[in-house]
């Protein structure tokens, strides 16, 4: 091959069985690709939210059963509905389908709560996110602020304001 010249190369499919189950503390340590540290504390106290059987937390993990997506549903923030929330996937791995395999998993436990709707907010700065959700079915109903204390890289914290459009979906 020249110097000046590179080669391309087929791609290679991997396919990989995933599993979904209930996110734990022990996991916490292999989700910094989920947020600061301040975020994976608030984390965990959503997992003892979860032991209150108040939410449910996931984790879409890899055979080797490490986490590469992780979300929450709160069954208290909207009466009648399951409202998802914190959901993530590993930067690496967005646009492979995880996040789909998250939101559905999610929607089960909403059913099996015997709950018809499913909500959840997303940032209008996200529409890559946005787009995932209209092609699941949900649907925007409204929009609302949003605030949060975040971590800065010298470990500050400071309020992130941003704008969510609320989307929902009937759960048949």
């Amino acid at each position: 091959m020249d110097a000046g010249r590179s080669e391309v190369l087929p791609l290679t499919r991997i396919a990989l069985t995933l599993s979904v189950r209930d996110l734990r503390h022990a996991d916490l340590g292999s989700c910094t690709w989920a947020g600061s540290d301040h975020h994976l504390v608030g984390v965990a106290r959503q997992l003892e939210r979860a032991r209150a059987g108040d939410v449910d937390y996931l984790a879409v993990c890899t055979p080797a059963d490490i986490p590469i997506a992780k979300g929450g549903v709160d069954y208290r923030a909207k009466e009648g509905a399951g409202t998802l929330w914190q959901l993530a996937v590993h930067p690496a791995l967005q646009s492979c389908g995880i996040g789909t395999v998250l939101v559905e998993a999610a929607e089960q436990r909403i059913r099996a709560r015997g709950l018809r709707w499913a909500e959840l907010g997303v940032e209008e700065r996200n529409p890559r996110a946005r787009a995932l959700y209209e092609r699941l079915g949900y649907l925007a109903y409204d929009r609302r602020p949003d605030s949060w204390d975040e971590q800065t890289p010298d470990g500050t914290l400071r309020r992130y304001e941003t704008m969510c459009t609320l989307m929902r979906k009937h759960l048949p």
